[in-house]
């Protein structure tokens, strides 16, 4: 329970800066698309080199310090933006700087969190803890980028982050509170030896002998690199293309909070009916069909705010659910002694996939409209479904 509120708390906290830090590029920078583009890509970029040690750092070490650690940095990092601003200081540069800073630190955050939690729940019962922080994650998808666009009203963009820096202190906080650590071998060696690359090395070579993983590996790529490019341009989108204000958007997006809160609900249900294969397939290719949802807002401009609403909702529920399939697969099916450098894989090649996405779109916007680049993305997330359609998994890795 003290782990799940201390995620639960902190997770509204990265909503409130995911959505705040390109308003204050916008709105108090006058930022292009293409700079927003680039200020989405640097808060997953360094994610990618955080990939390559982590695991093995969350293999060999104490889990709930490095959590703690990583939330206590984000709080300090973020203080900076509001100090600025108050200064008459305040730049792109720094906005690209404490969105590099604080995406490195919520990778390592997110690594030991998925390594921790088997340590904390038995086996048969994984689906349903990942469930349950996936709904906490849902409802701070919904809370959290209203809140962050209501404080943007309220008492300005940067000041609005003094609130996520003390969710990540109360977050850090409650891990203080927790007892529970998972066994750890600091004597761990592998044939290969170890380090930066040879965890890197170990955590790939794991994933893509178990074809399934291997599988869902693939997709997971594909998926994030088509997501790396709305993560680039949503903001674009709904805040420059189609005029919503502020406050609109975070409550647009904050319906999504709804949406994962019925697919975590629905998880442990959909995986007896299903298998947890059987229903990360299906959840994904639902998603993948919302998708088209926001181009469609801008070719329809007078159903815009339905349309996104019905991404938020549909498409971000069944993500959610495919989510916690996939997290849970990886937890039942690799052995705990190369989890973390599992997880470390996927989150190496997901932020790898995030950035390059982010970065293609901000080429991209230079030569093309972003209508287009954003239907070239929506198409490009489909592909994904028929790769899972491909494998037919064990009773045991599907049920």
């Amino acid at each position: 329970m003290k782990l799940w509120a201390a995620q639960a708390v902190s997770a509204v906290g990265a909503r409130i800066t995911r959505t705040v830090l390109p308003i204050i590029a916008i709105l108090l920078i006058d930022a292009t698309p293409t700079e927003v583009a680039i200020l989405s890509a640097l808060g997953f970029a360094p994610s990618v080199i955080v990939g390559l040690f982590a695991g093995g750092i969350a293999d060999r070490r104490a889990k709930r310090p490095l959590m703690i650690g990583a939330d206590i940095f984000r709080a300090l990092i973020i203080l900076s933006i509001p100090l600025a601003a108050n200064s008459g200081v305040l730049s792109m540069g720094q906005i690209y700087l404490v969105a590099a800073l604080t995406g490195a630190a919520s990778s390592l955050f997110d690594i030991a969190d998925k390594t921790f939690l088997p340590a904390v729940l038995p086996k048969e019962q994984l689906v349903d803890g990942n469930a349950r922080l996936e709904a906490s994650d849902a409802v701070a998808e919904g809370i959290g980028p209203w809140i962050g666009g209501a404080l943007v009203g309220l008492v300005g963009a940067p000041m609005a982050l003094v609130f996520d820096a003390a969710s990540y202190l109360w977050s850090a906080l409650l891990l203080g509170l927790v007892r529970r650590e998972a066994p750890v071998d600091t004597n761990l060696r592998e044939a290969d030896g170890t380090g930066l690359f040879a965890d890197a090395r170990i955590g790939l070579r794991a994933s893509l002998a178990q074809p399934m993983i291997a599988r869902i590996l693939l997709a997971t790529i594909i998926l994030s690199l088509s997501g790396g490019f709305f993560m680039a341009l949503y903001m674009v989108v709904t805040v420059d293309l189609l005029a919503l204000s502020p406050t609109m958007v975070g409550a647009i997006i904050g319906v999504g909070g709804l949406g994962g809160v019925l697919g975590a609900i629905s998880a442990p249900a959909l995986r007896r009916r299903f298998g947890a294969y059987g229903a990360l397939v299906r959840s994904l290719a639902i998603a993948a069909a919302f998708n088209f949802s926001v181009p469609l807002s801008l070719l329809f401009p007078s159903a815009a705010v339905p349309l996104l609403v019905s991404a938020q909702l549909v498409g971000d529920g069944f993500m959610t659910l495919a989510f916690i399939m996939v997290v849970s697969l990886r937890q039942e099916v690799m052995a705990k002694e190369v989890l973390g450098r599992v997880n470390a894989t996927f989150h190496l090649a997901s932020s790898g996939a995030l950035v390059s996405g982010s970065l293609l779109a901000a080429v991209l916007v230079i030569w093309s409209p972003v209508e287009w680049v954003i239907w070239g993305a929506s198409f490009g997330g489909v592909v994904a479904v028929p790769i899972l359609l491909g494998y037919r998994p064990t009773p045991e890795e599907g049920h």
